[in-house]
């Protein structure tokens, strides 16, 4: 009896020390708790960050003392570099990279065999698919370092803010300019370019005005929604203003239609009849103008001819894709090819004719499984808001792309490209953590998961810039 008193004394007292060293055990920090787990390649996310500010917001155009300085290459090679130091610790390898970065990879190979068998000018060809290579430099490290969506929001943040604050920019130094040609260098120098940047980050402005609860917030991102739209009339670019149609339609379906805000469609017409009254008169001229009829100023009689000049030039393009149809005459070497120094403005047979048809069905490819992505994000259950969000952003981008793209010739843009890799980060986050494997964005995901919700019932986000 008094051995089995002692037996029982001693059992107790193993089990309060296996208790307590449980509870000790639970207070440990897990090693997927989003609060401890450092993100990785914090060096690569943050040079690739640099980038995206330089290529988007273009800093030394505006900025003095900039524009010496190569900005663009020096945040890209940090941005290599740091991703090269952390391969062994990444998270994503090449191996993972999906299938659209093939296809990109694919679609620049077949550029620099076009360069070496061009017609027309083999070594211009050459250097201009070495410049438009470095998208597949951006688009694998953007799908490598953006392992969050705190990251993907930021990133989102970057080109959009830039935008606005080029649109602001250039309707301030461009009083002067005609469509804003030329305020700008780079990407923003051409109207029809500066307005294609504008409207594909439009929908990413809206997804901000609406994920904010702060007042301040909200007022800011609708005077950039207005800016935005204001200069895009000033460029007075109808291939742009047909993909702001598109995008802003499919926007409103998914923000207002399908998100249940139906105030929004009437927002954005009131702001879209502002801005079109202060901003759209040269606009009105140069889409009557096509009609060839009743062309009462030079602004009608320009836009003309301009219209004229791009349906010889589609012919011309299209003899151009009968004569060279394998490899195409090299990367901007239509200008050259066509005999007026002026692109063809419709995108799909700008690669067809300059790469060749095989270009043109990796080209199709690439940007379809853009919207396979959103697809597969559209079927899994109980979708994150916010991932729900950005991925109806995201489609409003892209649908105004590629029907805008009938329009203008933005097969080397890179904005485009982009929404892909954003669409493809986005869905990789949420399958890696719907499997365990990484944290969406700080707490929000076991924050919305739990039930925490903000004021008005509304899931609450945590704002990072």
């Amino acid at each position: 009896m008094f051995a089995n008193d002692k037996f029982r004394a001693a059992q107790a007292k193993g089990a309060g020390w296996r208790d307590r060293f449980a509870a000790a055990a639970e207070t440990l920090p897990s090693p997927r708790d989003p609060q401890q787990t450092s993100e990785p390649l914090k060096g690569a996310y943050f040079w690739l960050a640099v980038f995206y500010v330089v290529y988007c917001a273009r800093p030394e155009d505006w900025i003095p003392g900039l524009h010496s300085v190569p900005l663009a290459k020096i945040s890209g090679v940090f941005a290599i570099l740091g991703l090269m130091l952390s391969l062994g610790r990444a998270k994503r390898g090449l191996r993972d990279l999906p299938r659209e970065a093939l296809y990109l990879l694919l679609l620049i190979g077949i550029f620099f065999v076009s360069a070496a068998f061009s017609p027309v000018w083999k070594g211009g060809a050459f250097f201009r698919a070495l410049d438009f290579a470095k998208v597949f430099v951006a688009w694998v490290l953007t799908f490598a370092a953006v392992t969050s969506l705190a990251r993907l929001r930021r990133v989102l943040f970057i080109q959009t803010a830039s935008v606005a604050v080029i649109s602001i920019v250039s309707m301030a130094k461009g009083a002067s300019h005609p469509r804003l040609d030329g305020v700008l260098g780079g990407i923003y120098s051409n109207p029809n370019d500066l307005a294609f940047a504008i409207v594909l980050s439009l929908p990413f402005c809206l997804a901000f005005l609406l994920r904010t609860d702060n007042i301040l917030r909200k007022a800011m991102w609708s005077v950039a929604l207005l800016l935005m739209i204001s200069a895009l009339f000033l460029t007075a670019s109808r291939g742009a203003f047909i993909t702001f149609l598109v995008a802003g339609a499919v926007s409103l379906w998914h923000f207002g239609i399908k998100g249940r805000r139906v105030y929004l469609i009437g927002a954005a017409a009131a702001i879209a009849i502002v801005a079109a009254i202060v901003a759209g008169g040269q606009l009105k001229d140069r889409l009557l103008a096509v009609s060839g009829e009743g062309l009462d100023t030079s602004s009608q009689s320009s836009a003309y001819g301009s219209y004229e000049q791009r349906r010889i030039l589609i012919s011309r393009s299209l003899e151009g894709i009968e004569h060279y149809p394998i490899l195409g005459i090299g990367l901007h070497n239509f200008a050259t090819y066509s005999g007026v120094w002026r692109d063809v403005h419709v995108t799909y047979l700008q690669i067809a004719v300059e790469g060749g048809i095989p270009c043109l069905i990796l080209y199709v490819m690439f940007f379809g499984r853009g919207f396979s992505n959103l697809r597969r994000l559209r079927q899994m259950a109980d979708p994150d808001p916010e991932v729900k969000l950005f991925a109806g952003a995201l489609h409003s981008s892209l649908v105004g792309f590629l029907v805008g793209a009938l329009f203008a010739p933005e097969a080397y843009q890179y904005f485009p490209y982009f929404a892909v890799a954003y669409t493809a980060v986005l869905l990789r986050i949420e399958q890696e953590q719907r499997s365990g494997e990484f944290s969406l964005g700080g707490s929000n995901r076991s924050q919305l998961r739990a039930g925490k919700t903000g004021r008005d019932g509304k899931p609450s986000f945590t704002y990072a810039w």
